[in-house]
């Protein structure tokens, strides 16, 4: 793993000087396939706050909630390519298929998901109002996902 690319425990003990830099904005997602939609999304995450924590479902994890066709890209490439990314200041993999475990740890300032959510829709809202971190729905770009994406591929063969 890279230097921006994180253990679980690694990022929890820099918690703190994190914290004294400024807030800390944590997403999450598959990010199976980068393309520009997930750039935006990052950039406009980043905005939020100081610090940006991208959490990333594992090849297990995806594979729970893609199928068994999925990821396409494994878990240790698609945190590199994150991490090439300026907007991305740490990534860590988490197995489960939502991240709430490692949300309560790292209670946030912000956290940030696609405009296809709402506070209503939203699996991880119950905790983040207890924990007392601000909700932002970021715009999605539209007609650019990594379904998409592979529906395209398939269709030209």
């Amino acid at each position: 793993m890279s230097g921006r690319s994180l253990t679980q425990s690694d990022l929890l003990t820099r918690l703190p000087q994190w914290r004294e830099a400024g807030s800390l904005v944590v997403t999450n997602g598959c990010f199976d396939i980068l393309h520009v939609g997930h750039l935006r999304y990052l950039q406009a995450c980043k905005a939020l706050g100081q610090t940006l924590i991208v959490l990333v479902n594992s090849d297990q994890s995806v594979r729970n909630l893609k199928g068994p066709s999925r990821p396409i890209v494994c878990e240790a490439d698609r945190a590199e390519l994150l991490c090439g990314l300026s907007c991305v200041d740490y990534v860590t993999l988490f197995d489960e298929e939502s991240p709430l475990t490692l949300l309560e740890k790292i209670r946030p300032d912000f956290y940030a998901k696609g405009d296809q959510y709402t506070e209503e829709t939203l699996p991880e809202m119950p905790l983040l109002r207890k924990i007392g971190t601000q909700v932002r729905f970021v715009p999605m770009v539209l007609e650019r996902s990594t379904t998409g994406i592979v529906e395209r591929i398939l269709n030209t063969r």
